[in-house]
This record gives structure tokens, sequence and C-alpha cells, in this order.
């Protein structure tokens, strides 16, 4: 047995499990927020419900892990640091580079680096993550975990835009998409709960959350998905647009007395999506309060959130000529009935019919459809850190 801990580093934030492996038994978990900021808040969970919390200052991503790793041996959850054998690190953006998970080493980083710019938000503090681990534990087993990699199957088809090719080929233009680990994840799950094996199933996974994007999952492996060259594109978000007319951006420059477009970008990421629309919150939970209260705004913000993921599954289900099973899954897909409902009403033409009863639950692992629905719709919680967890086992030297 050893131990393996999976990060998703963020901007000012370090989210991690530690695992029993091969066992997938979680350890502990946690998070600490507010890196680089004042009140910094450092969080564990620990044996089967016991909760460490701090707030200090903590200024940066190496202090963070070091402070982290020092606490697991107080708190007794590992005795010395010899018992963590591996790291796997979210990375978000892999490029073409990347087609599945890799051993970290320079050279790695380096690549990692240099795509920097598909996922600016991201890579970059992922990237940061990686070397504050290495920094501490430079002799353990390192693993980068893309989320573009289970992406890497779709053909060209559906990856490449409709620019001249040179951009392509020149600038690596193309379609990436993001979420891969999770949409992987509970798609073979998905199989499992079906009893079918993967590679015969036609399955559309939606992971809703902040971020959401919609995968096409065609005999295992990811034929098309929502997300584009950034995780910008695709249905509403939280925050972000999804899809729009690229001539918006000149237009509301000039409309804003914008130069940079990146002002224009971050707009599109930040002030967008279901706040931008609603002006009430990004937060689904909160859309609904309004809405219940009769704003008009957050109810058309919801409405159009519904109508897109749906415009996705469509189109998906017409690619795939057909569909096994529906997952719905992440923040919003696996807490939100009345969102999954509205998006399954419209599907039911098809014979695909949604359980009223089954599917009010928040949170739990389940068949939502009715026993004569032609196609299977399911709740999976997702598990991304276990997926990074697995792999650095399989890449272990």
């Amino acid at each position: 047995m050893s131990k393996t801990m999976a990060i998703n580093a963020g901007s000012s934030s370090l989210k991690w499990k530690l695992y029993e492996m091969p066992e997938e038994e979680t350890l502990a978990s946690g998070i600490v927020e507010r890196i680089g900021l004042n009140n910094s808040v450092f969080t564990i969970k620990y044996n089967n419900g016991n909760k460490y919390e701090d707030v200090l200052d903590i200024n940066d991503h190496e202090v963070a892990v070091e402070l982290l790793l020092q606490k697991l041996i107080e708190l007794k959850v590992i005795e010395n640091l010899d018992e963590i054998e591996g790291v796997g690190h979210r990375v978000v953006a892999g490029g073409e580079i990347f087609s599945e998970s890799a051993l970290i080493d320079d050279e790695v980083i380096e690549q990692i680096d240099s795509i920097i710019k598909l996922a600016p938000l991201h890579n970059l503090a992922n990237l940061t993550g990686i070397k504050a681990f290495k920094n501490v534990l430079p002799d353990i087993t390192s693993v980068a975990v893309f989320d573009t990699s289970f992406h890497q199957t779709m053909p060209a088809v559906n990856f490449m835009y409709s620019l001249p090719y040179e951009y392509y080929e020149k600038y690596d233009a193309r379609k990436y998409g993001a979420h891969g680990t999770s949409h992987q994840f509970v798609s073979e799950r998905a199989a499992e709960m079906l009893g079918k094996p993967l590679d015969e199933l036609k399955i559309i996974t939606l992971h809703l959350g902040n971020g959401a994007s919609i995968t096409a999952v065609e005999n295992g492996v990811s034929i098309d998905t929502s997300m584009g060259f950034t995780p910008l594109a695709g249905v509403t978000m939280g925050t972000r647009t999804g899809d729009i007319d690229a001539s918006l951006i000149p237009y509301l420059m000039e409309k804003l007395d914008l130069t940079d477009v990146q002002d224009m970008i971050d707009i599109f990421n930040h002030q967008s999506g279901l706040k931008g629309l609603s002006g009430v919150s990004s937060d689904m939970r909160d859309l609904e309060a309004a809405e219940a209260e009769g704003n008009e705004r957050a109810e058309l913000a919801l409405r159009i959130f519904e109508d897109r993921v749906r415009n996705y599954v469509g189109q998906y289900i017409v690619k795939m000529e057909g569909v096994d099973a529906l997952v719905f899954t992440a923040g919003i897909g696996e807490n939100a009935p009345e969102t999954r409902a509205n998006i399954i009403k419209n599907l039911e033409f098809m014979g695909i019919k949604l359980d009223e009863e089954k599917n009010n639950v928040r949170g739990e692992e389940r068949v939502i459809s009715t026993d004569d629905s032609t196609a299977k719709i399911l709740l999976i919680p997702t598990d991304e850190e276990v997926m990074i967890a697995r792999d650095v086992e399989r890449l272990k030297k």
C-alpha cells in the first residue's frame, strides 16, 4: 500500500486529496485558500469526520505545500513524508502535445509552460502547484493529468475551426475541450452501472458546474465536446459567455471604449454567463431563489442555460445516431433537480423520460429515468481526484 496525493492548484488556492492506493481510500482532503493574500484559510478534513482549520498568512504555494505536509504529520494522518510515493496534478490544457497523462520532468514543465496561452487562467496556476511540490518533494513520482487528453480522440471534422488551415498548422488554432478527466470518469462509471461494455455505448456526459461542458462519448472515446480552443466556448456558464459571434468583440470594444482585447475577454470570462444575464449571481441556488421571488432576469438566465445545454445534447444525439445514456454530473448537474428536469423534458418525444420521484435528489448516484425510457438518465457525482490518483499509480516508476 502507498499514499498518493491529487492536486488542483489555482492562482490563489491549493485543493487536494490524499489516497491510500490502490484501495482508493480517501485519508484526508482539504484546501488552502487566499494564498498570497492576508488571512489565508487552511483546512484539512481527516480520519472520517475530523477537521482542522486555521487562518494565517501564506505567502506562496511552496509555503502552502510545506505547511500542508507538516500538518499531515502533526495530525498523524501520515507518520513521515516517505509514505507519500506519488503526486498527481490537474492541468487544464495539454494541447496536442499531451494525449495522455505524463510523468513530470523538466521537459514536461517547459512544454506545459509553452501552452499557457491555451488556458491562461488555469495552466499558469497548475504549473505553480507543480513547481511547489517539486521543490518540497523532488524525488517522488509526479504526474500531470490533462483535462484535454480525453478529447484528443476527436476527429478533425469535429475539432477544426473553419479558418485558414495554416492557422491550425502554425498557431495550434483548434478545439481542445476541457473537463476531460470528469467526462472520462462518469462515462466509465455509467458503463459499470449499466452493466455493459463502455466500448459498445453511446453516452452524453453533462458536466454542469460554474464551468460547464457537454461531451459525446462513443464506444468509450470522446468524439466531440462543447468547450473549444479555451474553456470559454460552449454553453452558458456561471460567469462565461459560452458561444458568441466573434464580431461582438470589436463592436463592444468600441462601445465600451476599450483598447485592450484582453479587457473584453475578461468580461466574457468573469462578468457574463448566468451572472451577467441575471444581475444577481453566478450561483444556481441564488438564481432559483430569485426566480421564486419573481425576478424575471434570473428566470431568463436559467432558461437560457437550459436551452444551450439542450442544443448540444440534441447535436450529439444526431452525431452519434442515437444515445444509450445521459449522465448529469458536477455542482449543478448533481444538485439541481429542476434544471435536470427542464433539460430533459424536450427529449420526451424521443422516448427519453425522467422519473420525477427518482430525480428528486441531490448528489446521490442513481438512475433517474423511467423504466420505459429509451435512454438511461444517470446522476453520477464526479471524482476527478481519484482519476488523477489512478494515473499516478499507472505511471509510477
